[in-house]
């Protein structure tokens, strides 16, 4: 494999620090960017989904989007 050149290099760097994505952990989650909305779950399936996610070690996101994705699928029937 050749080395890069010292332009390759430049192009490079100035590609993957313009293009990387950083989280801002300060800016609100997406639905409240997109709509101006938080989704928010009631207390009791807050509990019920946090201690399936722990049973099946997965995040409460990924559970979240498996059940989207399926519903979605199954209306596109």
């Amino acid at each position: 494999m050749r080395e890069m050149t010292d332009e390759e290099a430049v192009r490079w760097d100035r590609y993957h620090t313009e293009n990387t994505v950083m989280p801002d952990l300060s800016a609100p989650g997406y639905f409240v960017r997109k709509y101006g909305m938080a989704v928010t779950l009631d207390p009791e399936t807050t509990r019920t989904l946090t201690v399936y996610a722990e049973a099946v070690r997965k995040s409460p996101a990924e559970i979240i989007a498996e059940m989207v994705r399926r519903e979605v699928l199954a209306a596109a029937v």
